[in-house]
């Protein structure tokens, strides 16, 4: 059989090979030596399985129909078999369609009277094709008499009573195996039908049957009498389901989705934001903590699930990350700064580098990584085997095809039309359709896909946006671009994408101008551009965030501006320059009051001491009770000290309403920012993208020079089959009767004499990869260790170096 597949194969045009190798890519990787290991290759057990899972669902049920209708003697169908089977309840046309379908894939091969299916299907599939039991002639001989007088048949399933009806109509649409007994005992309507030669018991599903077996098996006589109203084959749907959710305009997707895009990107910001101003412990186990969860849900007003999924995303896309706990000197807990935690979630140097983008290129890098990272986000919050529950970045997250999982449900909505917005359950079903061997068992996965999607804003309303489709089409690398898959990035092209366009022209346009209001409310029209953001973060504090985001500036958020090198005159200067409306004067009083008390009090290390030139301030400092725990005391009219550090003496003196200032050995002040920790910078899942395992894509040239080595090694292994004995005993092969093997010295003293001849010789030899070799060649040179010699078949001259030669025989 392997001779005849193959021998099938080889008769193949260059084109059809080519076809063939584009269905199942799988067959190339490696690139089989000859047509002979292809052929083997493509009746394996794994090969036959991948070719399955791509199936849809009517093509599957057809493949049964030829499983079902082939002849004991020979095993061998017919086109012709197939399609009286099948097309009981749908047109030949869509039979013969799906037929071809798989004889193209070689899943059926030989003539249409005499079609073969590949043996590894039934090793890879269902014992019962398309959900019939064996014939019953095979399961129990009285079953098998039974079934033989249809009449008879006939009356006694119509004598069944509800009971047993309601168990063979359950069997009747498979699968036909069922249980026994249930609770040690036999239900009365599967011992009437066992009684009645109906049922058979059998020990093990697709095993042979036993008397005292453990199930019982509908004969598949008995299940296409009961079939007899929707076929043999049971319900077909030769096309795919059509979704029956509203159609939106696109303009309306487009535009839902781009808010939420937005939204999902400043939703990252502050969860970021949030772990860096407080950096949450990694757990002794891996993942971030619930309390943890909680907290940094209610700074970014988001429930919890929304919460974990964009810090998924955040980690996948290399922006949060791992650093040492020691040395964190801000907002610890006693745990960390007793040094039980080890590890802490910050932002990394990447995320610096992301705020500066662009809102659609922030977004577009989120939602690669959202596509490419191998985590599940629906499954936090979930128990594991261990009734334990799974955090965010937690290892018990990790599913491997997720990725996939993504890429299907994004592909089935951009199979319908623009617009079309179906409910989860429809897309579930579509893809059980389109893949039911695939999406078996990945439901959650594909619901979870959908999840991410809206909360993305990769979909809008309900359906696929414009740019969405574009994302989708960029996540693979094209044939077009690089089509020997040889240039960076898998054929990408670096720089601003389409996505990023269609994005950019639907968000509204960065602002660089503020409208400060009477109750010093900042209004920011629009998304703010990344210079006057900021500025913004020093100088207000935010209120509200969305297409329009408001601040408000008050006396902490101007004392904050001065402490990191504002003066008065620069913070007028900025609302003048920023604000499209008037300022008002009570932000001008504001702004001079705060300035005017800023820096009466200066700090320095004594442990701490402050010092002022307003004796009264300092009077007033050392009475105020709330200042007890620092320990002041005077040692001049104008000068404090306390044990304290500076740290401490600043923050609680700034709580008690005052507005000091550090300064340095010389009296000057010191004026910084607060020092932000990051995370050491990690690369994003998304730019692997390239990298992903997988059958290779195979078009165009890569395509052609794929099966032109395909060809080139068969027409090898055939050649070495006609050397003589001696040379193919030389490259290792069995050959009966062969006692010796010739000698080097023997082989260069042919190759000497072919030289002086201009004789033909067969030449035995091992390549560069360790293969044994034989070629019929005309020798040219024999010198410097390399011999010369030309192939008139091909007409190219070849160098063989002299110590990989095993054997040469002058041809007969």
């Amino acid at each position: 059989m392997a001779t005849a597949f193959a021998d099938q194969l080889r008769s193949l045009t260059d084109d059809a090979l080519g076809a063939l190798l584009q269905l199942r890519p799988d067959l190339v990787v490696p690139v089989p030596s000859d047509v002979s290991a292809l052929a083997v290759r493509a009746q394996s057990r794994g090969s036959v399985a991948r070719c399955l899972d791509a199936l849809d669902e009517f093509t599957l049920a057809v493949l049964d129909a030829a499983r079902l209708s082939r002849a004991e003697e020979t095993a061998l169908t017919s086109v012709a078999a197939v399609v009286e089977l099948a097309a009981a309840t749908v047109a030949p046309q869509d039979v013969r369609v799906a037929i071809d379908r798989l004889r193209a894939r070689f899943l059926l091969h030989g003539p249409e009277d005499a079609l073969q299916i590949v043996g590894a299907v039934d090793e890879v599939t269902s014992p019962y094709p398309a959900g019939l039991g064996r014939p019953a002639d095979y399961l129990d001989p009285q079953a098998a008499a039974l079934c033989a007088d249809r009449a008879k048949l006939r009356r006694a399933v119509l004598a069944a009573p509800p009971g047993a009806r309601a168990v063979l109509d359950r069997l009747a649409a498979g699968p036909p195996v069922g249980a026994l007994s249930s609770g040690g005992t036999v239900a009365e309507p599967v011992q009437w039908l066992i009684d009645q030669h109906i049922l058979v018991p059998v020990s093990e599903a697709g095993r042979a049957p036993r008397a005292d077996g453990e199930l019982v098996e509908l004969p598949r006589e008995v299940g296409l009498l009961l079939r007899r109203d929707s076929g043999p084959l049971g319900p077909l749907r030769p096309l795919p389901p059509t979704p029956e959710g509203p159609v939106r305009e696109s303009k309306s997707v487009d535009s839902a989705g781009a808010g939420q895009a937005m939204e999902a990107v400043r939703h990252v910001e502050t969860l970021l934001e949030a772990l860096s101003a407080e950096p949450a412990a990694v757990l002794k186990t891996g993942g971030l903590g619930v309390r943890d969860l909680k907290r940094l849900a209610r700074s970014a007003n988001l429930d919890e699930p929304s919460a974990a999924l964009l810090i998924e995303v955040a980690y996948a896309a290399g922006l949060l990350g791992e650093a040492d706990a020691a040395g964190t000197g801000r907002g610890v807990t006693a745990s960390r700064a007793s040094g039980l935690v080890d590890e802490i979630f910050l932002p990394t140097g990447g995320y610096d580098l992301w705020r500066a983008l662009s809102i659609a290129q922030r977004w577009e890098a989120l939602a690669n990584s959202w596509l490419a990272m191998t985590r599940q986000p629906g499954l936090i919050g979930q128990r594991d085997d261990r009734d334990r529950p799974i955090n965010p970045l937690a290892p018990d997250a990790e599913r491997a095809g997720a990725p996939q999982a993504r890429k299907e449900a994004l592909a089935a909505l951009a199979a319908l039309g623009p617009g079309t917005a179906p409910r989860a359950d429809e897309v579930l079903e579509l893809l059980a359709w389109q893949a039911p061997r695939r999406a078996r068992g990945r439901e959650a996965a594909h619901r979870d896909a959908l999840a991410g999607a809206a909360a993305l804003g990769v979909t809008g309303l309900g359906a696929l946006t414009s740019y969405g489709r574009l994302l989708r089409n960029e996540d693979v690398p094209g044939a077009d671009a690089d089509p020997l898959g040889a240039g960076p990035g898998g054929g990408r092209v670096p720089g601003a994408s389409d996505t990023v366009r269609t994005l950019d022209a639907l968000l509204p346009a960065p602002v660089d101008h503020v409208l400060v209001q009477a109750d010093l409310s900042v209004v920011v029209p629009g998304p703010p551009e990344p210079e006057l953001a900021a500025e913004l973060d020093v100088v207000a504090e935010p209120e509200s965030a969305g297409g329009a985001s408001v601040y408000r500036v008050t006396s902490g958020s101007v004392r904050r501006a001065l402490d990191v090198g504002y003066s008065a005159a620069d913070l007028h200067a900025l609302f003048q320059r920023r604000s499209r409306t008037p300022v008002p004067q009570a932000l001008t009083y504001l702004i001079d009051d705060s300035a005017r008390k800023h820096g009466g009090l200066r700090a320095g290390s004594a442990g701490s001491y402050l010092r002022s030139d307003d004796e009264a301030l300092i009077a007033e400092v050392l009475a105020d009770k709330r200042l007890g725990t620092l320990a002041l005391r005077r040692l001049a009219p104008t000068v404090l000290c306390s044990p304290v550090q500076i740290a401490r003496l600043l923050g609680a003196l700034r709580d008690a309403g005052f507005a000091p200032v550090a300064e340095d050995a010389g009296g000057s002040a010191v004026l910084a920012r607060p020092k932000v920790r990051r995370a050491v910078t990690r690369t994003p899942v998304s730019s692997r993208l390239g990298e992903q395992p997988g059958p290779p894509i195979l078009a165009g040239p890569r395509l052609a020079g794929v099966v032109e080595q395909i060809r080139r090694g068969d027409v090898a292994t055939r050649a070495a089959r006609r050397a003589p004995v001696t040379v193919r005993a030389a490259n290792g092969q069995q050959v009966p009767g062969l006692t010796s093997v010739q000698a080097h010295t023997q082989a260069m003293a042919v190759l000497q004499q072919a030289v002086r001849d201009k004789a033909r010789v067969w030449v035995g030899y091992v390549d560069s990869h360790g293969a044994t070799l034989s070629r019929l060649v005309r020798p040219v040179s024999l010198s410097a260790g390399y011999l010369r010699a030309e192939d008139e078949r091909t007409e190219t001259l070849h160098t063989f170096a002299l110590h990989r030669i095993t054997a040469a025989v002058v041809e007969d």
